[in-house]
């Protein structure tokens, strides 16, 4: 077993329950192996990113403590949706589940799988604000605040719920 690691995890959902869809997630990354669930946002209602004609988002961070690999993480965040009946329709298309790795420790991946720091991260609302309220003095894989990063993001239409 490797030495642990803090990660964030971004939850989302619009279709099927959404509320549900996400508890059961955040129920789900609660029982993953050689992880601990460590904290989760207030969930947030977020309008669609790309196609318009789906219903708005519930979206949520989670913090956990891994032992598990970025890729093998990846593998269990996947297998999640699945359960959840996750299917790839279209590209920022409506989803019953969407769990991403936004930050696996200080590291940056960029590998034909996973890229961490999640690619769009930085300019999405439903990211950072949730990510803010659980770790409010977050630094950056690449040394930027996170704060700074709220500071250029307008909330736009997220609402905690």
């Amino acid at each position: 077993m490797s030495t642990a690691q803090v990660c964030y995890i971004g939850l989302g959902s619009n279709l099927k329950q959404p509320l549900k869809q996400v508890s059961d997630a955040i129920e789900a990354l609660a029982l993953l192996p050689e992880t601990e669930l460590l904290c989760t946002s207030s969930l947030y209602r977020s309008a669609p990113v790309g196609p318009q004609d789906q219903p708005d988002f519930i979206n949520a961070v989670a913090q956990i403590e891994t032992s598990l690999s970025p890729l093998e993480l990846l593998n269990q965040l996947q297998a999640i949706e699945q359960q959840q009946q996750r299917v790839r329709e279209r590209h920022w298309g409506p989803r019953t589940l969407d769990l991403d790795i936004l930050l696996y420790a200080d590291q940056i991946i960029a590998s034909e799988r996973l890229t961490v720091p999640h690619a769009y991260m930085t300019e999405r609302s439903f990211v950072l604000y949730p990510l803010a309220e659980i770790s409010p003095d977050l630094v950056m894989p690449d040394g930027e605040k996170l704060s700074a990063l709220i500071a250029t993001c307008p909330l736009g239409s997220l609402t905690k719920i």
